[in-house]
């Protein structure tokens, strides 16, 4: 998409003035995004007061007592010895007392480490030895207290850590400017949050998509949010019906298992105005589902830890494609280059890189990492992805998740996009297995929709009608469920250790001819 005479790809000037938010002569990195974060939320608890901040099935909290507890806490951390620049973890689930331990880190100075409660022992303590925090909090009390927060800070914001689903958990630190960023991204161009929103908050607090989307971009709007601990169907349902929700952050599973709940039909959702996508992809097919049954839009996008959303489909722009996942927020550059880190053209497939006020500053303890991952500014993503003149961005697969079979590259997200539009798939995670004779393989995980079969042989037969001879999949394995993190991504490494299991698979032995649709064709 950056070739020769060409400039990386942004939003236009005209493109920026259908948001009133978007005309402002400072980007959304301005001088008030150079204080602490908190402050910004403090300047909300004085404006709407007894405003509710926070509901929850049987309790509420206002702005001012948010603000008084949050302030309690960093009293209580500063008389456990507690000052600016310490890290501090915190293992909390969705509750208000994961958004008044972090307030309260924030107020004092420190930096924030917020990890998942659902971690096992053993993760726990590889995170635990990396970072080496001065306390972890796993209780927060209700006192309330009052708080001098000094209006900047030196120390990052926060440490987030990756899931792990590429090795070993890497810190991802956010100084102060950047988390501002991202939150008001969120919270602006991409959700268009307004103060009389109420969203629904049942991503994991604990990670950048369900802390920003779900809770902190709200905030920093005046919305209010609606905690919801642990999914289930059910559980949403009665939150949206009994709270007003209008904006609903979730995953692609959350919205596939809400379809099929029997209790959807009769569900109310009528104060709903948008649903978000993130963290892993969400089907074109399930987003027309959605839509004709809710009458609102998913509004997908792309982002990872490192960097928070910086591309998105924008909630007042009704532009959607069926293979692209958006365009850059404002003040985000994209490019895609080619193995030497050289500008690509338009159309060509190349590695993403990212340049945004909103990614890490780089790993925690790991300057390696680090460096192999930002060069001038730019963030590689490791996704592979073309770029249209328009900016939109579709991406093709990860860069290490290229399946090489037979001299032809296969892009995994193709051929789970074909499998989706099978009637009876509701979940597909494609992949590269070791051949012989290919060097890989093209393997398929599925999981069907509700009440409805398929067998292998016939995904299978499916795929090749729809995709070129050298991109079908040659097994497909039907499971209950795909393995996946905390916040929806599918663990390839999990499936991959079990990809010789034979129960609903077909995998043809070499040289042998396979019946398909009636006609014998020999493997490739």
């Amino acid at each position: 998409m950056v070739g020769a005479g060409m400039k990386n790809w942004k939003l236009s000037q005209a493109e920026k003035k259908r948001d009133p938010m978007l005309q402002q002569p400072r980007s959304l990195l301005d001088q008030e995004s150079k204080e602490n974060f908190v402050c910004l939320l403090e300047h909300n608890a004085r404006h709407f007061g007894a405003k509710p901040a926070m509901v929850w099935d049987g309790g509420e909290i206002s702005w001012a007592e948010m603000d008084q507890r949050a302030s309690g806490f960093a009293q209580s951390l500063a008389q456990q010895g507690v000052g600016a620049g310490d890290r501090i973890a915190t293992l909390l689930p969705n509750h208000w007392t994961f958004a008044v331990a972090l307030l309260g880190i924030l107020k004092l100075g420190a930096t924030a480490a917020t990890l998942h409660p659902t971690l096992k022992p053993e993760e726990l303590a590889e995170v635990m030895a990396d970072l080496q925090p001065r306390l972890l909090v796993e209780n927060v009390t209700a006192d309330k207290g009052v708080w001098n927060t000094p209006r900047f800070s030196a120390s990052p914001a926060l440490i987030v850590y990756t899931s792990g689903s590429t090795g070993r958990p890497k810190g991802s630190v956010f100084s102060h400017d950047a988390f501002t960023f991202a939150n008001r991204a969120w919270g602006g161009p991409v959700m268009g949050i307004k103060a009389d929103d109420v969203v629904l908050g049942v991503l994991p607090f604990a990670h950048n998509y369900g802390m920003n989307a779900g809770l902190l971009a709200p905030l920093l709007f005046g919305a209010s949010v609606v905690i919801v601990e642990h999914f289930t169907p059910e559980a949403i349902l009665e939150s949206i019906k009994k709270h007003r929700v209008t904006v609903f952050p979730g995953v692609a599973t959350m919205f596939r298992r809400l379809l099929n709940s029997p209790e959807f039909p009769n569900a109310d959702m009528s104060s709903l105005r948008l649903a978000v996508s993130g963290a892993a992809p969400c089907p074109w097919e399930l987003c027309q589902e959605w839509h004709e049954k809710t009458g609102t839009r998913i509004l997908r996008g792309y982002g990872m830890t490192e960097v928070p959303r910086p591309i998105s489909y924008f909630s007042d722009d009704p532009t959607d494609f069926p293979d692209a996942i958006g365009r850059p927020i404002p003040e985000a550059t994209v490019k895609v280059v080619d193995h030497d880190g050289q500008p690509l053209e338009y159309g060509e497939v190349g590695e993403l890189w990212i340049n945004c006020p909103g990614a890490t500053s780089g790993y925690f303890n790991a300057a390696e990492e680090t460096e192999a991952v930002l060069a001038d500014g730019w963030f590689k993503t490791g996704d592979l992805a073309t770029v249209s003149p328009n900016g939109f961005v579709r991406i093709m697969g990860r860069k290490k998740e290229r399946i090489l079979r037979g001299g032809y590259s296969v892009f995994p997200p193709e051929v789970e996009r074909v499998l989706l539009s099978h009637p009876a798939v509701a979940e597909a995670a494609v992949m590269g297995i070791p051949s012989p004779d290919l060097n890989e393989e093209v393997a398929a995980f599925v999981v069907l929709k509700h009440a409805v079969q398929a067998s292998a042989e016939e995904l299978i037969r499916f795929c090749e009608e729809h995709l070129a001879h050298y991109k079908f999949p040659r097994r497909v394995t039907i499971l209950d469920e795909l393995p996946r993190s905390a916040i929806g991504k599918v663990f390839k490494a999990e499936l991959l250790k079990g990809h010789c299991a034979e129960n609903a698979t077909r995998q043809p032995e070499r040289g042998a001819e396979v019946n398909i649709s009636g006609t014998n064709i020999a493997p490739r």
